[in-house]
């Protein structure tokens, strides 16, 4: 069993590779003064960048968990998801309102993936 952690810090990796999964911590928008549409943007550029540095692109990704501020803002998250993700390739997805860990802070998504072979 080998497990390769990328990124660490004493807190959290930002990159956890168990075997051929692939776990990324909780990612967020570049700039969280921006609007839902930028911030899941940005949010999912940077996912784009983790698993590309683990090995793996959002064809292999398993599953999702999305953490939205308000359900309000869930029509306009899921156009930019709707557009980010590629056909055929949906992963298995949850999307829960939550309090963020930063008040400007509007949507936030951890990741599960496979790693590209």
């Amino acid at each position: 069993m080998t497990i390769k952690r990328m990124d660490s810090s004493n807190r959290m990796s930002k990159i956890v590779i168990h075997n051929d999964t692939i776990y990324l911590c909780g990612q967020v928008a570049e700039d969280a003064t921006k609007g839902i549409k930028e911030q899941t943007e940005t949010m999912l550029s940077r996912v784009n960048t983790l698993l590309e540095q683990a090995g793996s692109d959002r064809k292999h990704i398993l599953s999702t968990t999305i953490y939205i501020k308000s359900m309000e803002l869930f029509p306009e998250m899921n156009e930019v998801w709707d557009n980010w993700v590629l056909e055929g390739c949906a992963p298995a997805r949850a999307c829960v309102e939550a309090s963020m860990a930063r008040e400007e802070l509007l949507v936030e998504i951890s990741v599960i993936a496979a790693v590209r072979k």
